[in-house]
């Protein structure tokens, strides 16, 4: 028998539990369909004792293999969603940190470019809130408004 590479013969508890979940799962299908492992073994196109060994959930049997068997029993679609970008919790925290970080930092005034101190800001120059007049478009405009209304009021 071939010794198996290194990455097959560490596998995670986890995931060796999985792969027997899934071998004894495929194992159950089949039985319950009433189908021998010869015909199962034919129509995914491998010998009977390659499918005992993905029956047992053996890691050394090709993916592509457990994934036909899938497909026998009707359960194929769900394999192109295992790894979808937009479920990869890992990835998308990742890149929420990131966007974290870059928001939390402030630009550099001008003052702090060139290497001066920051002047402080009288309250009198601070901004006031200013309102605005407009004109609506139902609203005839006036030819000739009076000098005290025309300060008033903004616009062309």
């Amino acid at each position: 028998m071939p010794k198996l590479p290194q990455a097959l013969a560490e596998l995670p508890p986890a995931v060796a539990a999985g792969l027997r979940a899934l071998g004894a799962d495929l194992a159950l299908a089949r039985k319950r369909r009433k189908q021998s492992r010869r015909h199962w073994a034919q129509r995914i196109g491998i010998s009977e004792p390659t499918l005992a060994r993905l029956e047992q959930g053996d890691p050394g049997v090709a993916i592509g293999l457990y994934a036909t068997a899938l497909w026998l029993i009707g359960r194929s679609e769900p394999l192109a969603g295992l790894a979808d970008p937009q479920l990869d919790l890992g990835a998308l925290e990742a890149d929420l940190r990131t966007a974290r970080a870059r928001s939390v930092r402030q630009p550099l005034s001008l003052a702090a470019r060139l290497g001066q101190a920051a002047p402080a800001v009288p309250a009198a120059a601070q901004p006031q809130a200013v309102a605005v007049v407009a004109l609506t478009v139902d609203e005839p405009r006036p030819a000739a408004l009076p000098p005290a209304r025309r300060a008033r009021r903004s616009g062309p």
